[in-house]
Order: structure tokens, then C-alpha cells, then sequence
């Protein structure tokens, strides 16, 4: 990071140009006062008063102006930030062609092997013999395979096993009518996406995640729209995502029953809802009315959402499960399937997104009151002990259903039949067996071929490919039925599917170079327009011009009515940014936008790349040519300004490494101590004993809270056995231990009085910071106190004389509370707040007297103190107890940062800014995250609501989420204004560039985590390491971009305008 250089010498022309014209005016003076008569000293007076507010209303719309430049040169950088990141992610995260095609009942891919009653017909089977007329599919959200194996060893067994042995049992006692399979999902493990595999049996793609909480119909060729163009009555009941895929028509309208399925504290309504509905329409005078029958249950899922898997919710709910699965058995009829399934498992804490172990494998169990099912080998009538044994892919479930039911396969099917579902009872149905192989291996072959001729992709004929694979089996298919080898036949379609579904995963594996370059070309251009803008010339007006008698003489021209001088380069460069920014926009995007036209291309964000690189180099070479800037400027010429360059480029480098990425929680506190380090033995150079202990002390102080927050860990798979997690109660749960309910009460007794105690230090705890951080903000730190004790009181049913609704609705007011004192209160308050100051008037003597002004020196930074305060408390109350003690801790750290900026003279260095950047990434992970999707606390959405409400619930994750990094954001200028007074000039100009370190940290870091990803590409981690931390540091991009446009430059705005209506504008 280049260095800002803090306060050069003021030995600079417009110094002397300012200093002439005011003895000029001066000689002026004295000699009109020789020759001028005596005035009325009431009207001169009158005449000084209306000048001086004409002066001050010049100032102030000035000011203002150049607050909207500068908020126009953030929006332009954000827009640059997000087409960057959206041609680099439209290359990276894959997609999938659709096709349209469907497949038909009379039109099989091949001719059957076997013939039947009624064959081609719904009636018989359309391609191969049918042997249910109906079927219950259940899905038990998060049902994961371990849930259902008993364990004897009673010390060994977790409190979730043997809740749920029904499906265990019958599978080993009724091997002919029930068998369970460890069923494996494909990542990314949410529950839209493997909706779409289980109906389409297609591998979802990742960038099809993004969409998990904005569901988009299925359009493809699937098991539902197979059953509707069969004339099949379906009948839904349960979870509101498959309204959401299968929007219109599908259901039996005045049957079905959708139910809200984000509600993750709600562990009964949608299951009841389910269990209350179902058993009614099994009994015979109902069962006319469906022919399919789906429930989707989520109170296992959320029970491991609110308190994880090892809990004694968890087990309530899976004997709950337990009872219904065996009753819905019981219930029905001998031509009815049941099929009972997990759509993906979860981990330790409960959570799901990932491809960990735990979060693929799920359950499968089918059951016919008829004895239909087989097993080839006799050792395989016992269940598999583990999910490692014998697993089914889950995509095989939709051509198991279609030949089984009598339907098509749909058309895009990847997945091949269950053996159990076709051996027959006694395990040596082959003819069967390799009849459902080859129709399934044929509609694979169509499937492939239609993909590739859309694509324009040659197949490969080579020995072992798929194609030659085929070959072999229509060899085997040729021979004469008496030498046939069934067994044979089967075994030969089970390695042709097997490596068609390895091709296709290669195959859907393609990146678009081209775009993920261009992504990469507009992150890379942006830094370096954010390094230009950072940098800058020793001798810069705003830096030098911190002086009373020049500011003296300044103001005295102005008012004396003497010509204005002309305005300082730093209050009209924003305004040649933006103009250069959207003139060059302007003119490639016009043209770019032609050339689509004319080639009559549809790929839009070709032409957005090549807006956003014309935009840039527009900017670029205003800051290097207008302004003088030169490339130089970019290294840096003190020891800090190479200290933030080792940050940055250091930690970007490092993602480059799985095992830097996977500790990086740990590293992030090296880098923290370093700087404390650092900072203790510059301060040991200061001049004065005072400033030598205050800057040691401060230094020291950071490190210290640094590795106080560390004990607060949240560990991601691939730190075990090497990390203990402290943020939950156990590394199986996702509440807090009673213990950790003492930290939010500490936090209310002791944050308080440390933010007293800096405030007091510059005599700045004055005005309205008494009222609002002795009593405010300590009442809003108890209430958060209070409602996680409520919190806790309700996971542990602590309570029972008040209903569970009761208290949920009692710690869902208080949470509602704290969040209106912090954001409605807290704004109201730092928008017409005065200064945090107070006059003290002393007598000396009977005809003068002195006055002071308490907190006159640090009256920017004192009350801008407020906005990041406010924010705290929020993200205190929405983060648990042990991540609202985090972001305590942060606080401090941010105020001791400020100290030792100030005591080493260090406000224009990127030393401060780059610091604060990776505090912020220190508390994402100190507040229970980790750079992996299952770490993200969906449950937060419910600590001010009782319900999914948009935008107040995606916000409120967001704050949970990224609560470090937000505060951080909001606490730039405090780096700035610490310590300075309301003369202080370039305010907004110096707060953002501070902003502009800040952000080009994280810039830097996004843009490294995008080209590591790029070029690690095939790397077997890419999506369990590398790719969830490209996302997580553009998500951090984006919102701190739009921090510091919301809040740290409108802050600043707002903290200006209240000091300069009291003490001026300085500039």
C-alpha cells in the first residue's frame, strides 16, 4: 500500500500565494483606515455578522458538493466491483445447459429386452414392466444416514441413535419388503438443489446455489412433469420449496398443503402440518384422490439448525419420525411404494451447504407390503454399517421411480436403478435387472449425445470411453438368448453409466476462460485506480494547510470580500473522477453496445466488461495525467507503508495454499500481534515519557484483546483433530453453554466504562455522551444480556410455567427493542447530536476571564464515535454470546488502534486502515464463521422476527455475518478525526482515502482469492477451500463498499455538518 504521508512540510505555493495576499490586503487596509471616518460600531458589526453567515452558507453548499462527488466516485467503484465479479463468477461457478427435450411414453430410447402385458402403455409399464400403481414419497429434511443405524455400545452412542430404528429393523427382518441404503448427494448440499436432482436426476451445478432462497420453477424434463403428462394426480404437502419449483398445476390444489420453510426455530408446525394431513388421505375413501403423494418434513433439520445434532430435541424429533414412518407402513395398501429419504445429512453444529462428509450422506429406505425387493449377494441383506458401504447416488432415485411406476425416464436422467429395487426376492432377477439397465444406459446415451451436438463437442471413440463401452454391451445384446448373460449384460450398462456420469461431471467442469480473465483484467484495473487514488504528493494542499494563522488569514480575505482564491486540487478531484468515470462509460459502452447489435450476439456482459474497462482507463489517466500523480507515488517511501504492503501481499499469496486458507483464522492473529508489535517499539521513539508509555501501553493492550478474542473458535472440518471449537457449547451443538451467558452481562458492565475511559482522556466525554453511553447503550447491552438468557431459557425449557410461543415472543420484542435503540434512536441521536463538548469559564481576575472548551481537541472524533457504537450494540445482540463478547473486544481494539495511530503520528498512513481490515477479518471468524457455507447462522434471521420478513431477515444474517467487517468499515474515520480539532481541513477527502486503504485490502484480496481459484481450477479443494473463500471475500467486497458509501462517508457527512454549524466549516 502506497503511503499517504503523514504531515509534510507547509513550505508550498499556495502557501505563499496565500501569504501575499494577505499582507497585500493588509498595507490596503492600514491605509484606508488613515484616510476613512468613524463608523457606527453597531453597523459594523450588523455587516461582520451577515458576511460571516453568507461566508459559512458558502462553505457549507460547498462542502456539501463535494460530499456528492465523492459519494459518486464510491458508487462508480462499486459498479466497477460488481461487474468484475460477475464476468469472473459467470466463468468460474459452473453452469449447465438445459435441454428441452422430453421423453415419451411410446418412444423409447431402445427397444425394451423384455416384453410384458400392456407394454408402452401407463396402464402396463412405458418402458418396462410396472409394479406400483401408486407411491408416498417422504422426505425427512437432514435425515442423515447415521441417524438410522443402531448402535449397542450404549457408552459410544450418541444421544440421535436409536431414536430412529424402524427403517433399520424392517430392512434386516423384512429384507423382501424393506431394504435402507446410505443415499449420497451431490454438492452443494441445500435443499433446492437437491430437489432438482431428485426429480430431474441431474447434477446441479454450484452457481446454482445462489438461488436457494429465491426458487426458479424446473423447466427440464423431470419426474413430476412425467407424472402430470401421465394423467398422475399429485398431492404435496410440507415444505414451500417445491411450490416454488413447481409452480403451477402440479398439485392437487384443494389437497396440498404448503407450508414456510425457513423458520429454523420452529421445529413442529410444518411436521405437524404434514402428519395432521397425510393419514387422512390413506384411507380407502380417499386414496382416489392421489396418485402421488409427497410429504417433506424440516423438524430434523431445524432442530439441527437451532441446536445441532446432539441434542435432546434432535432425538424428540426423530422418534417422532420414527413413529410416523412405522404408522405410514402400517397404513398402506399392497399397491403403494414408500419411499422415505434425506435430501442431504449436516454437520457437526447442524448445518448443511457444504461436501463434507456428513452433509452428503443421507438415508434412502423403500418399502412394498408386497415382497418385491432383492438382494444379488447374501451379505448384503444387513444395512450397511457406515455411509461408506454400498452408497446409491441420489440421482439414481428418479430412474428407480420412473421403471418402477411405470413413466419415461426424464430425458436429462443421469443416475442408473437401485439393484434392490429390481433383483427380485430372491436376488437373481438379472434379465430385470439388465432390462432397467439398458433403457436407463440408452436414455443416458440420448441424453449425451443431444448435450454434446448442442455443445459442439466431438465424442471420443477411444478404447474405454463411453462410446466404445457401448459397443460392448450391444455385442452382448446381439449374442443369441440362450448363451445371454444377464449378469454379464448388467454389469457391463453399470461401467458404461458409471463413466458417462464421470464424463459429464468433466464435461460440466469447462470454465469460460475468456470471461474469468476479463474478471479478473477489471479487479486488477480497479485496484490499481484505488492505489492511484490513495497516493498522493508531499506537498498536497489538505496536508499542509492543518495551520491556525493560515487559516486565520484565509478566512479574513473571504470576508473582507477579497477575491476567492482558487480552489484547492483535493475539493475538485472527485468531481473529475466521476465525470472522466462516466464520459469514458459512456463512450465504450454506446459502442460496445452497437457492436452486440450488429453481430447480434446476447452475451450483454461483454459490453458491460468493456464499459468497465473504458470507465477505468478514463479515471486512471485522470489521476495520473490531471492530477500529476505519477506510478512511483504507488511504492512506498516509509517503514509502515511496506508493513501494509507485507499485510496485503502476504495474506494473498497465502491463498494460493489449502492450508493456509483452512488456518487462516489463526494466521489473521499473527499479522494483528506483529502490528502491536511493531507499533510498541515505534512508540518507544517518541519524544515525550507520556507518549512513550501511552504508545507501549496501547500496543501491548491490542495484542493482548487479539489473543483474548482468539479463544473464541468456531472449527471447519479440515482443522480436525488439530481445533477445539469454543463457540458452542460442544463441537456437536449449535446453542451456547450456561456458562457463556456471563459474557453478554460482562459486556454490559465493562464496555461502557472503557469507552468513558478513552473519551475521557481528551476531556471529550461531554454533551450527550454521558446520557447516551452511560445509560443508552448500557441498557441496550443489558437488554441483549437479557435476551439471550431468555434464549437460552427456551432451548432449555427453563420456563414452563410460560408457553414456548410465549417466550419467543417475549425475547423476539426485547431483540426488536435493542435494535430500535441502536438504529432509530441510535441515527435520530448522531444526526442532531452536538459536539461532545462543554465551556468551562474561570475568572482570573474581576475584568477578564478565561474561558475553556472541554473536548475541543478531539471534537471530530469523539462524536463520530456514536455511529460505530451504535452499530456494535446491533451486532452484539444478533451475533450469540460468545461473538457478541468478539465484537466487544473489537471495539476496544479499534480504540486502542486509534491511540496509536495518533501517538505515532500516523493518520496518513495506510498502516491504520490495512490494520483495521484485517481486524475485521479476525472477528469474522472470532464471531462463529469460517469460509465454508455451513458456517453461516441462518438461525439470526430469527432473533428480531418471528418470520421470514424481506429485507429486515437477510439483513439481519448480513449483519451476523459480516459484523466484523461492517464495523470495521464504520470505524475508518475514526482513524482520521481521532484527536483532531474543528479546524481540522479535508476531512471527507482525508476519511476517504483512509476508506480507499481500507477498501483496496480487500480488493487486493478478492481479487487473489479469483485468480488462485482460476488457476487452481482442477484442484481437488477447489469447491471445499478454494471457492467458498473467492465468494466470501466478494460478498466482503461488495458490502463494505456499500458500508462505506451508507454509513462511513454519509457518517462523516453528518459529523461535519453538525461541528461546522457550531464551530465553522474549516474548508
Amino acid at each position: 500500500m502506497p503511503s499517504r504521508n503523514a504531515r509534510p512540510n507547509p513550505s508550498t505555493s499556495e502557501y505563499k500565494a496565500i501569504a501575499a495576499k494577505w499582507a497585500r490586503a493588509k498595507r490596503l487596509k492600514e491605509l484606508e483606515n488613515t484616510h476613512s471616518t468613524k463608523k457606527d460600531n453597531s453597523d459594523s458589526s450588523a455587516a461582520d455578522e451577515s458576511r460571516r453567515a453568507a461566508f459559512e452558507a458558502r462553505r457549507k453548499t460547498a462542502f456539501e458538493r463535494r460530499c456528492l462527488w465523492t459519494l459518486g466516485f464510491w458508487i462508480w467503484l462499486l459498479c466497477m466491483h460488481v461487474v468484475g465479479i460477475l464476468l469472473f463468477t459467470s466463468g468460474f461457478l459452473l453452469t449447465r445447459l438445459v435441454l428441452d427435450e422430453r421423453s415419451e411414453c411410446d418412444n423409447p430410447p431402445i427397444e425394451p429386452l423384455l416384453d410384458w402385458k400392456e407394454k408402452g402403455t401407463i396402464q402396463g409399464g412405458c418402458w418396462h414392466p410396472k409394479t406400483f400403481n401408486k407411491a408416498v414419497i417422504v422426505l425427512i429434511d437432514a435425515l442423515r444416514y447415521d441417524f438410522t443405524v443402531p448402535v449397542e455400545d450404549e457408552d459410544s452412542a450418541e444421544v440421535y441413535h436409536n431414536a430412529l430404528p424402524f427403517l433399520y429393523e424392517t430392512s434386516v427382518q423384512s429384507p423382501g419388503n424393506a431394504f435402507l441404503r446410505p443415499f449420497i448427494a451431490d454438492p452443494p448440499t441445500t435443499t433446492l438443489q437437491r430437489l432438482k436432482g431428485l426429480t430431474t436426476g441431474t447434477l446441479p451445478t454450484f452457481i446454482d446455489m445462489g438461488s436457494n432462497f429465491a426458487g426458479t420453477a424446473i423447466e427440464e424434463d423431470n419426474l413430476l412433469m412425467q407424472w402430470k403428462d401421465q394423467g398422475k394426480r399429485i398431492v404435496h404437502l410440507g415444505d414451500d420449496t417445491w411450490t416454488a419449483l413447481f409452480p403451477d398445476g402440479y398439485f392437487q390444489p384443494n389437497i396440498s398443503r404448503a407450508y414456510d420453510s425457513f423458520n429454523v426455530w420452529d421445529l413442529h408446525t410444518v411436521d405437524n402440518g404434514v402428519i395432521d394431513h397425510i393419514f387422512p388421505l390413506l384411507k380407502p375413501e380417499k386414496t382416489q384422490q392421489w396418485d402421488i403423494l409427497i410429504g417433506h418434513l424440516l423438524g430434523v433439520d431445524h432442530a439441527g439448525h437451532r441446536y445441532g445434532p446432539n441434542h435432546a430435541a434432535m432425538t424428540s424429533k426423530l422418534q417422532q419420525m420414527n413413529d410416523f414412518v412405522r404408522e405410514l407402513a402400517q397404513e398402506i395398501d399392497d399397491e403403494t411404494l414408500l419411499v422415505v429419504m434425506g435430501d442431504h445429512g449436516m454437520d457437526s453444529k447442524g448445518d448443511h451447504g457444504g461436501e463434507s462428509d456428513d452433509e452428503v450422506e443421507a438415508a434412502l429406505w423403500m418399502y412394498s407390503k408386497r415382497p418385491l425387493f432383492g438382494r444379488t449377494q447374501p451379505e448384503f441383506k444387513m444395512p450397511p454399517a457406515t455411509a461408506k458401504l454400498r452408497p446409491v447416488n441420489q440421482i439414481d432415485l428418479v430412474p428407480t421411480l420412473a421403471l418402477l411406476l411405470g413413466i419415461p425416464i426424464p430425458y436429462n436422467n443421469l443416475g442408473r436403478p437401485i439393484e434392490e429395487a429390481f433383483a427380485g426376492p430372491k436376488g437373481n432377477a438379472w434379465n430385470h435387472l439388465a432390462a432397467a439397465s439398458s433403457l436407463t444406459s440408452a436414455g443416458i446415451r440420448r441424453y449425451q449425445a443431444s448435450y454434446f451436438k448442442a455443445r459442439g463437442i466431438e465424442q471420443s471413440t477411444k478404447p474405454g470411453s463411453p462410446a466404445s463401452l457401448w459397443r460392448d454391451t450391444e455385442t452382448l445384446v446381439q449374442s443369441s438368448v440362450k448363451t445371454k448373460s444377464w449378469q454379464a449384460l448388467y454389469d457391463a450398462y453399470t461401467v458404461y453409466q458409471e463413466e458417462t456420469l464421470r464424463i459429464c461431471k468433466d464435461l460440466w467442469a469447462r470454465f469460460d476462460i475468456p470471461k474469468m480473465v476479463l474478471g479478473l483484467v477489471i479487479m486488477a484495473f480497479g485496484v490499481i485506480t484505488l492505489l492511484l487514488y490513495v497516493s498522493r504528493d508531499e506537498d498536497e494542499d489538505f496536508a499542509v494547510l492543518d495551520d491556525a494563522e493560515l487559516d486565520f488569514a484565509e478566512k479574513s480575505l473571504e470576508l473582507q470580500g477579497s477575491k476567492e482564491l482558487e480552489a484547492a486540487s483535493y475539493k475538485s478531484m472527485s468531481k473529475s473522477l466521476v465525470k472522466a468515470g462516466f464520459i469514458g462509460a459512456g463512450l465504450i459502452g454506446v459502442l460496445s453496445s452497437v457492436v452486440i447489435k450488429v453481430v447480434e450476439s446476447d452475451d450483454w456482459l461483454l459490453a458491460a466488461a468493456a464499459t468497465a474497462i473504458g470507465s477505468i482507463i478514463a479515471v486512471a489517466g485522470t489521476l495520473l495525467q490531471i492530477r500529476g500523480i505519477q506510478i512511483l507515488n504507488l511504492l512506498p517511501n516509509t517503514s509502515w507503508g511496506w508493513l501494509s504492503v507485507i499485510f496485503t501481499l502476504s495474506q494473498s499469496i497465502g491463498f494460493a495454499s489449502n492450508s493456509y486458507t483452512i488456518w487462516e483464522d489463526s494466521i489473521s492473529l499473527f499479522f494483528l500481534s506483529t502490528f502491536g508489535f511493531v507499533s510498541a517499539i515505534a512508540a518507544l521513539q517518541r519524544p515525550s515519557i507520556r507518549d512513550r508509555s501511552l504508545g507501549v501501553y496501547h500496543s501491548i493492550l491490542f495484542v493482548i484483546l487479539g489473543r483474548v478474542a482468539s479463544f473464541s473458535k468456531l472449527c471447519r472440518d479440515e482443522q480436525m483433530p488439530y481445533c477445539t471449537s469454543t463457540y458452542y457449547a460442544s463441537a456437536n451443538s449449535s446453542t451456547s453453554a450456561p456458562w457463556q451467558l456471563a459474557i453478554p452481562f460482562a459486556v454490559f458492565l465493562i464496555l461502557p466504562s472503557i469507552i468513558k475511559s478513552y473519551m475521557k482522556i481528551s476531556r471529550s466525554y461531554e454533551g450527550l455522551a454521558p446520557m447516551w453511553i452511560g445509560y443508552v447503550f448500557r441498557t441496550s447491552l443489558f437488554l441483549a444480556a437479557v435476551y439471550w438468557t431468555l434464549d437460552a431459557a427456551d432451548n432449555g425449557d427453563w420456563i414452563t410455567a410460560l408457553s414456548q410461543k410465549m417466550l419467543k415472543t417475549i425475547h423476539v420484542s426485547v431483540a426488536q427493542l435493542v435494535l430500535a435503540l441502536a438504529f432509530v434512536a441510535g441515527t435520530t441521536a448522531f444526526i442532531w447530536a452536538p459536539p461532545c463538548v462543554s465551556i468551562l469559564t474561570t475568572a482570573s481576575n474581576r475584568r477578564t476571564a478565561q474561558i475553556t472548551v472541554l473536548g475541543y481537541g478531539n471534537v471530530n472524533g469523539a462524536r463520530y464515535l456514536f455511529l460505530p457504537i451504535n452499530i456494535a450494540c446491533a451486532c452484539i445482540l444478533l451475533s450469540k454470546p460468545m461473538g457478541g463478547g468478539a465484537i466487544a473486544i473489537m471495539l476496544w481494539q479499534i480504540l486502542a488502534l486509534a491511540e496509536i495511530i495518533d501517538l505515532n503520528d500516523l493518520s496518513a498512513e495506510t498502516i491504520g486502515p490495512v490494520t483495521l481490515a484485517v481486524l475485521g477479518n479476525f472477528h469474522y471468524f472470532k464471531t462463529g464463521h469460517q469460509a465454508v457455507l455451513a458456517s453461516i447462522q441462518w438461525d439470526s434471521a430469527f432473533i428480531p422476527l418471528l418470520t421470514i420478513r424481506y429485507p429486515w431477515s437477510p439483513l439481519a444474517v448480513a449483519l451476523n455475518t459480516f459484523a466484523g467487517q461492517i464495523l470495521a468499515a464504520a470505524a475508518v474515520p475514526l482513524l482520521v478525526l481521532w484527536k483532531t480539532s474543528p479546524k481540522q481541513k479535508g476531512v471527507l477527502e482525508n476519511t476517504s482515502r483512509a476508506l480507499g486503504a481500507f477498501v483496496a485490502y480487500y480488493a487486493v484480496e478478492s481479487l487473489a482469492t479469483m485468480a488462485w481459484a482460476g488457476h487452481l481450477r482442477r484442484h481437488l479443494m477447489l469447491y471445499r477451500v478454494f471457492s467458498p473463500r473467492f465468494m466470501m471475500a466478494a460478498a466482503i467486497l461488495l458490502i463494505v463498499d456499500l458500508v462505506g458509501i451508507a454509513v462511513t462517508l454519509l457518517g462523516v457527512r453528518t459529523n461535519t455538518l453538525a461541528i461546522g454549524e457550531v464551530f465553522g466549516f474549516a474548508d
